[in-house]
């Protein structure tokens, strides 16, 4: 089997930036990887995230039961293991993801305020997406810890990844949802192993060179 790499983090925390200075750097060393971003919006297979993030099911995020909710990501992430990269990665193959199954344990657990109740959720979803699906469990999991009020300041002018318009989808425009999710993530860290980046430092948010030498010297190891 081969080895999967995961960034992830709460909206707003730099994660595409990251994803893609790691893979530039990785193919420039010339290491052979390949990469994948959830949702795969260029795929099909994404058209349930799409109209969930979209506000067709309801225009609160709350309103959308977590497991509902999670089953659109896990059938993207399915469809794309299987048509795209589920071969190279059974041949020992390393893959780079811009997020992944964590970001339903970040997004969809942060709706469970209960702990037992949230508790039971993450294991239905463990086994939902690794035993019954079949995904592979990610090798390590790099979570950029970026605070909620730095992240929403962030995307302020960032535009909607799927209609490439001013108006946020149902998670980033709902700074209640964005603050239970990255409480979530926190509360997730240690669970899951996952290697915690903090993105801020002193008050002042680190530099993106500064956060992808951090990543690049963990994930290094893991390769070499």
């Amino acid at each position: 089997m081969g080895k999967l790499f995961v960034i992830d983090g709460t909206d707003g925390s730099g994660k595409q930036t990251q994803f893609e200075k790691i893979t530039d750097r990785l193919k420039k060393e010339g290491k052979e990887i390949r990469v994948v971003s959830f949702p795969n919006y260029e795929s099909e297979s994404s058209s349930l995230v799409k109209m969930y993030l979209g506000g067709r099911f309801g225009e609160n995020a709350k309103d959308i039961s977590p497991y509902i909710a999670s089953t659109f990501y896990a059938a993207d992430r399915y469809a794309t293991y299987k048509t795209e990269y589920e071969e190279y990665y059974k041949n020992g193959g390393i893959i780079l993801a811009d997020r992944y199954t964590t970001g339903n344990m970040v997004h969809q657990a942060g709706k469970i305020k209960d702990i037992k109740e949230r508790e039971k959720f993450l294991e239905w979803l463990w086994d939902f997406e690794f035993n019954l699906y079949g995904l592979p469990v990610p090798t390590k999991a790099f979570f950029l810890n970026m605070p909620t009020e730095y992240a929403i300041k962030l995307m302020e002018n960032r535009e909607n990844k799927i209609t490439h318009e001013d108006k946020k989808d149902i998670h980033e425009r709902d700074a209640n949802h964005l603050k239970d999710a990255y409480e979530a993530a926190c509360s997730l860290v240690d669970k899951y192993d996952w290697y915690e980046v903090k993105c801020v430092k002193n008050g002042e948010i680190r530099s993106i060179e500064d956060i992808h030498e951090e990543i690049y010297s963990e994930l290094i190891k893991y390769i070499e």
